[in-house]
């Protein structure tokens, strides 16, 4: 075992709930991963798979899209709509009745994690051409079934997982277009606080009942960035999941970085 794996490793051994951990030093090709193949609800971390499918796909990112709030479910067809006391961005609700384009929601799904956002997206890009996109980056555990919030979907079983190591993919795979907006994301309680102040990092936070989950591209200064995805389930908050993805973030910093100095 690497030293960086053997840190890791303690820090895993120090907690009961399940924790992957998937790590890529693009400057050596160095890749340690921790139970990174085991598949877990992606809560908004799919949005990873989103955004690369609307740049592999080639759309049109000026296109207009109508904004509003009526979807279908995949488990039976029924309507649903995002509740907006659910979704931590209340812009595109504004919006409902006017075309806002592609591009705009794209942002606003990445760095305010809008899931009205997603699911217009998704209505565009289709669940089945976003997975196939997985599938050519390598990704082939990942599952993109459906929008969010469709609890008929929910109840049986139809939901968006992932794995550490997919979600590593797809960062690996991003043009440096889609890295731009990842770098605005506005929720930086995991991976950015567990770097130096100003450190540049690319990522997508997830979270839902018992999940919190980041996968970032880290940049540090002078060399090449590093991918780091932590994927939790168990911890009774956010708020505690968060601490222990900072502690492991720390750990990779150090190995990575001022170890190399």
């Amino acid at each position: 075992m690497s030293s960086l794996e053997q840190a890791l490793a303690l820090i895993l051994a120090a907690h009961t709930q399940a924790i992957g951990i998937s790590v890529r030093n693009l400057e050596t090709g160095q890749r340690v991963e921790l139970h990174a193949g085991e598949s877990l609800h992606a809560a908004s971390t799919m949005k990873l798979a989103v955004l690369l499918a609307a740049y592999r796909l080639r759309m049109d990112l000026d296109q207009p899209i109508r904004v509003e709030n009526h979807f279908v479910s995949i488990a039976d067809g029924s309507p649903f709509g995002v509740d907006p006391n659910e979704d931590d961005d209340p812009w595109p609700y504004t919006q409902l009745g006017k075309e806002v384009p592609l591009r705009v929601l794209l942002e606003r799904m990445i760095v305010r994690s809008s899931n009205l956002a997603t699911n217009l997206v998704m209505l565009k890009l289709q669940a089945s051409r976003i997975e196939g996109v997985c599938r050519e980056a390598g990704a082939s555990d990942i599952r993109v079934l459906r929008g969010v919030e469709d609890m008929k979907a929910h109840e049986k079983g139809l939901d968006n997982t992932a794995t550490p190591h997919d979600l590593a993919l797809l960062l690996e795979a991003m043009p440096p277009e889609a890295i731009e907006i990842l770098a605005r994301q506005e929720f930086n309680e995991g991976i950015p606080a567990g770097v130096p102040p100003g450190t540049r990092v690319a990522h997508k936070t997830g979270d839902i009942t018992r999940h919190y989950h980041d996968a970032a591209l880290v940049f540090p200064p002078g060399r090449k960035p590093y991918v780091l995805v932590v994927m939790t389930r168990g911890f009774e908050t956010k708020e505690e999941a968060a601490a222990v993805v900072r502690e492991i973030s720390r750990t990779v910093w150090h190995s990575i970085v001022d170890s190399a100095r």
